[in-house]
């Protein structure tokens, strides 16, 4: 089955102002991708990839929770079959996932990486399968290539405390076009739900920072020396996913004490568990504001749902979904914290619940104090948001109540070196939303003006805003 009019060259662009601002102004804009888990050791090394399944199916777990609704055998997702079985039995879900963004991501990757127009089905899955096999030979397809292919001038890795950020150093030497730099993910420095694995983890704090971890302080003096590596090696953004930010009066718990009884392997309540996080994070992002750093807060996910399959698999195989935590007074709180002794950082907030969208953000705009332009940002549509539907509410809300015009735009997310193309998605629907406005009278029919602003969101925004 050959493509004629679907991902042709004015996809998603629905009037002539539209397509102007995407072809001249947005297009051939580089890529600052600031949030994704991709691995630096595959792009230090340059991994070249055996086949399709490895560089499209391996860790996509968008794929998988599709693959399992439409019944496919887990033996066939992450289990023991063969790549080549792994891919065909991809090829034979994606013609049911109209309508879902896996249809149009999935064409647009074949489309602008491997330029096959066809529309993919188990008709014509071994021959693309082979075709792809093929080109994935060539020098360009390694992961720097693939990266350079989409024109990316800066990705962020999201990396732990004790990762030794060798491969990112490695790049910093020999890698001259392409940035990849760290983002310090604290998760696991305040994750005391379960004393066992907390413990091993200062375990292995301790030895990266060679600060014995005796005492509530040493943990926060291990943590600060890792943000002064982090910073050695280029790193200027920080990363945490919580189901909410928390806030306590100060002295509500003694956090000494909470520390000692977590080195006592004695359990904390709810409450001493999250009095715990807001701590160690009001000091984290002290440290961030210390250094100019951004601060990143991805809110709202309900993670590892199904447990027998947790148990199965393991975390991040597609078993996550939307909360519904309440957000406001709690954000309002933390935010306000730093903001009274003015050691607020430049700051994302994510949302990922749809329906605390004008919540997030009202809220970011609390907190833009004049010094610098969007400095608190209401953060790019998010994860089971980064969709058509998803990214237009994001933006219409945005447009609403904050200021459009400072967005710093897109994000993948993704551990996909083929995800690329998510920036393109985004790019279009932008440029289609403000053009139509233009053509129902709603905004002025200025290119140059609309066109920079549109320019400014894709990129400039962000280059400006990261200061990489």
């Amino acid at each position: 089955m050959t493509n004629s009019t679907f991902l042709n060259e004015d996809f998603l662009l629905q009037n002539t102002f539209s397509k102007t601002l995407f072809h001249e102004y947005a297009k051939d804009l580089p890529i600052i991708d600031y949030h994704n888990h991709l691995s630096p050791k595959d792009i230090a090394d340059n991994r070249a990839f055996r086949n399709i399944s490895e560089v499209w199916l391996q860790g996509d777990h968008y794929k998988w929770r599709a693959m399992r609704t439409l019944g496919v055998n887990e033996q066939f997702i992450t289990g023991r079959a063969s790549d080549k079985d792994k891919f065909l039995k991809w090829a034979a879900t994606v013609p049911y996932t109209v309508r879902n963004p896996l249809f149009h991501w999935s064409h647009l990757e074949l489309q602008r990486y491997f330029g096959i127009d066809a529309l993919l089905s188990p008709k014509n899955a071994e021959e693309i399968y082979h075709q792809t096999q093929g080109l994935l030979k060539q020098p360009e397809y390694k992961t720097r290539g693939l990266l350079k292919m989409m024109k990316v001038e800066s990705a962020c890795t999201t990396d732990d405390p004790i990762d030794d950020l060798g491969f990112h150093k490695s790049l910093m030497r020999n890698e001259k076009q392409l940035k990849v730099l760290p983002t310090f993910r604290p998760d696991k420095a305040f994750a005391v739900e379960n004393n066992v694995s907390y413990l091993a983890y200062l375990d292995q704090l301790s030895a990266v920072s060679n600060i014995e971890i005796k005492s509530y302080n040493d943990l926060l003096a291990a943590l600060e020396n890792r943000v002064d590596y982090f910073h050695e090696c280029g790193g200027r953004l920080s990363d945490h996913g919580l189901e909410q930010l928390y806030y306590f009066d100060q002295g509500q718990f003694n956090i000494a004490t909470l520390f000692e009884k977590i080195r006592n392997n004695k359990p904390l309540v709810k409450q001493e568990i999250n009095f715990f996080k807001f701590t160690t994070l009001q000091f984290l992002s002290r440290c961030y504001h210390k250094r100019g750093w951004v601060q990143q807060f991805h809110l709202g996910s309900i993670r590892n749902n199904n447990k027998r399959l947790l148990t199965q698999l393991g975390p991040d195989t597609g078993f996550d979904s939307i909360g519904d935590y309440t957000q406001a007074e709690a954000l309002s709180g933390y935010l306000n914290q730093l903001d009274a002794t003015d050691q607020l950082a430049k700051t994302i907030i994510y949302n990922l619940n749809p329906s605390q969208n004008e919540v997030f953000a009202t809220m970011t705009g609390n907190f833009n104090d004049g010094n610098i332009k969007g400095k608190v940002q209401y953060g790019a549509a998010w994860w089971f948001l980064d969709q058509k539907d998803g990214m237009e509410k994001h933006l219409n809300t945005l447009s609403s109540l904050g200021m459009l015009s400072c967005f710093v735009g897109m994000l993948t997310d993704s551990r996909s070196f083929l995800s690329f193309p998510r920036h393109e998605y985004f790019r279009r629907i932008l440029c289609n939303l403000i053009g139509n406005d233009v053509e129902k009278g709603e905004l002025p029919n200025d290119e140059k003006w609309l066109g920079k602003i549109v320019s400014d969101i894709c990129y400039f925004n962000a280059k400006e805003y990261f200061d990489f």
